[in-house]
């Protein structure tokens, strides 16, 4: 009996020894590999997925937090730009006899002027007549219209622009009237569709001229000049009047961007940085 109850305490001593020697995931698992092999947990596809996202959501909120900056530091422009999407949506979606009559009724051509001018001038800029072209005044209005206002605040950007396109208008249209009665153009322009966003653009980018440091300020002025005065010279219309006005307009508004530091970048000296790190370096 005693070498009985011996022999079963060495087995037992054997069989803890055994498991003290196992993977602990194995002992819970029945010890050894079955035939199926080891268990293992793999992550699905879509905990995969999901984890990726959750890895890059921090860069995703950064973005939507920069986005969500650069909206509210210029409100009115994307405001405005807001509205001119609505209506292009609207055009967009009207039948060609709507089309017509909502272009021609949101003018501000001589006789909407002369019917209800506060009405024709306001409610013309908030329209453009092509609604394909809205993604082109999307990116235009980052460009020029957010940065001047963000520079210069958006009571200064606002009488800037709604002074040259009030201004622009009304001479614009002053001029069509003299050609009209001057024969020079059909009595039918006085109809003519005039809406639109170019000349508070215009007067923005006129602005935005004294944003350059000294001396990209006098070839950005220049280029601006050129881009709206060839047109005139060479074949002027209504329209390339107002433009002019409007840049004029722009670049006599430099009081209002006084206390307003311009852009700081020194495009000379980035390249002769980038120029001095491809010369190849002599060994001594």
């Amino acid at each position: 009996m005693i070498d009985g109850e011996r022999d079963r305490g060495e087995r037992r001593g054997q069989r803890e020894s055994r498991d003290h020697g196992e993977p602990r995931d194995q002992r819970e698992h029945g010890g050894r590999e079955g035939a199926a092999g080891p268990e293992r947990k793999e992550l699905d596809p879509l905990a995969r997925g999901a984890r990726a996202v959750s890895a890059d959501f921090p860069l995703s909120a950064r973005a939507v937090r920069a986005v969500r900056a650069w909206v509210r530091s210029a409100p009115g422009t994307h405001i405005w730009l807001l509205i001119i999407g609505i209506t292009s949506l609207v055009i967009a979606a009207a039948s060609q006899g709507l089309e017509t009559f909502l272009l021609h009724r949101t003018s501000s051509n001589i006789h909407e002027l002369n019917k209800h001018p506060s009405q024709a001038l306001l409610i013309s800029g908030f329209w453009i007549e092509s609604p394909s072209s809205f993604l082109l005044y999307a990116g235009l209005f980052e460009l020029v219209h957010a940065n001047v206002e963000r520079w210069v605040g958006t009571l200064r950007w606002l009488l800037t622009v709604a002074t040259a396109h009030i201004a622009a208008t009304l001479v614009s249209q002053e001029v069509l009237l003299l050609a009209i009665r001057d024969h020079s153009l059909p009595h039918s322009m006085k109809h003519v569709v005039d809406i639109g966003v170019s000349y508070g653009l215009a007067a923005a980018a006129g602005v935005l001229t004294y944003r350059f440091p000294h001396p990209w300020r006098w070839l950005y002025a220049a280029g601006a000049i050129l881009f709206f005065a060839l047109p005139l010279l060479a074949d002027a219309t209504y329209t390339d009047v107002g433009h002019a006005i409007s840049l004029a307009i722009g670049l006599a508004a430099w009081p209002l961007t006084r206390g307003r530091r311009p852009w700081r970048f020194a495009p000379l000296s980035v390249l002769r940085h980038l120029r001095g790190l491809q010369r190849p370096r002599l060994r001594r």
